[in-house]
């Protein structure tokens, strides 16, 4: 069991941005279509915005208010797939037989976007991008809880997704949306996250209704004190001090 606060919160998906949104959509909205509109990150200079992708804009609109005011932020970054949209576009063109942008291919590996925000907001603290299946969301919150224990006061955690290329979607069916939801970790016992394993014998859950970040959310929203994400080989289980 680990415990940990989460001083701050925020999230972002087409047509869910304000935190009225986000309780309208907690009480029984629906998710909205993709309207394919970027989050705003006007707060960065246009020459430093045209650099990132959709997933950067994401993951840059949701955590960048986070950290304002904090000096040496550490940063744990989670997406299952990444910037699939770029590496596609690569890929095309490789069949194509075209030739391949330098730029284009150094921003679409995984920990492209935690390069970005280390140069962009000068921050030179310890970040890391993970990709870890259907519970990355709570494998990230380990990580930051573990660099809390190692004395940091503060952790920012991040998860975002983007919506595959088309050519992807029958193999991926966790992203119902584009999404991107930031915590701020700080130390203390307002959560307990505990990791159990599955039952032996135990079918594998097939995927679940939300990913997990948002299944969070919708739980914090709608007041819930305990929450329990099952896993093909472990089980999640939230709860939070009333």
């Amino acid at each position: 069991m680990i415990t940990f606060d989460i001083s701050q919160w925020r999230a972002w998906a087409p047509g869910l941005q304000t935190p009225a949104d986000w309780q309208a959509w907690a009480d029984g909205a629906d998710l909205p279509a993709d309207d394919g509109q970027a989050p705003d990150v006007g707060f960065l200079p246009a020459m430093q915005r045209r650099r990132l992708s959709y997933l950067a804009r994401m993951a840059f609109a949701v955590g960048w208010p986070l950290a304002e005011g904090i000096e040496a932020l550490p940063l744990v970054y989670v997406s299952r797939h990444g910037e699939t949209p770029r590496t596609f576009a690569l890929l095309s063109e490789l069949a194509e037989r075209q030739p391949l942008s330098p730029t284009q291919f150094s921003l679409s590996v995984h920990n492209a976007v935690i390069g970005l925000w280390s140069i962009l907001r000068g921050e030179t603290s310890e970040m890391t991008a993970l990709a870890a299946a259907g519970d990355g969301f709570e494998q990230g919150v380990i990580e930051a809880a573990g660099l809390l224990h190692e004395g940091a006061p503060a952790v920012l955690l991040i998860v975002a997704e983007e919506q595959p290329p088309v050519a992807y979607r029958p193999w991926i069916d966790d992203v119902p949306c584009a999404y991107a939801v930031a915590l701020l970790l700080t130390p203390g016992t307002q959560w307990q996250l505990t990791l159990g394993q599955a039952v032996s014998g135990q079918a594998a859950p097939g995927p679940a209704p939300l990913p997990h970040a948002l299944s969070w959310l919708r739980a914090l929203l709608s007041e819930q004190t305990r929450l329990t994400h099952p896993g093909k080989q472990r089980s999640w289980t939230w709860q939070r001090q009333p």
